[in-house]
């Protein structure tokens, strides 16, 4: 298990990596080890859109009002670390679409069977980006990443867009451009594919 999987409380608390974890995380993405999940996830986004069979990962569609969302399944070819690596990934790609970090939280609430974990990241649009007639410009509008794991076994990695609907805002890219700007990388070549097993684990 993780040394940063969350505390048992049915509380929100703060969500913190250990210098270790950073470390480790640092290497994943200088040797592009999300290469083998980026592009296969973004194929089976847009094969469960078209009702198409045949992608390598498992992705469900996730939808309430004012919301677009998926839920990108764990594959146990990837390992607790990798898909915690992934899941950290998908904030630093929204992070650098000009978005902020407004929350970084945790919780686990016990189930009469089972342990539920969260670890959440809220993602908000930098507020000074705003033009001159004063509409600022929401890109997707508030976006959630929340990796979701039972009895410390990784279930999924939500990711869901809840755009703004005032009118000082600009209107909101959509969610399939959200996934695209996220997910869509060329193939891992096999040397990246090699380092798969290096992660598996975490720290």
């Amino acid at each position: 298990m993780l040394s940063g999987s969350p505390p048992v409380s049915a509380d929100w608390q703060p969500l913190h990596r250990s210098p270790a974890q950073e470390r480790v995380r640092q290497h994943w993405l200088s040797e592009q080890v999300y290469l083998n999940w980026a592009g296969p996830y973004f194929k089976a986004y847009h094969y469960q859109k078209a009702g198409l069979p045949g992608a390598r990962f498992r992705v469900q569609l996730a939808r309430k009002e004012g919301q677009r969302g998926a839920v990108f399944l764990y594959d146990p070819s990837m390992g607790p670390g990798n898909f915690q690596h992934f899941f950290d990934f998908i904030r630093d790609r929204v992070l650098a679409l000009g978005y902020q970090q407004g929350a970084a939280d945790q919780r686990t609430i016990e189930h009469e069977q089972y342990a539920e974990s969260t670890q959440k990241y809220f993602l908000k649009p930098q507020p000074h980006d705003c033009t001159a007639t004063g509409r600022c410009n929401q890109r997707f509008g508030n976006v959630t990443v929340d990796l979701v794991s039972i009895n410390g076994q990784p279930g999924f990695i939500r990711l869901v867009n809840n755009p703004f609907v005032d009118t000082i805002f600009t209107p909101a890219g959509t969610f399939d451009e959200l996934v695209d700007s996220v997910f869509n990388f060329p193939l891992a070549p096999p040397e990246v594919e090699a380092l798969i097993g290096k992660y598996k684990k975490g720290v």
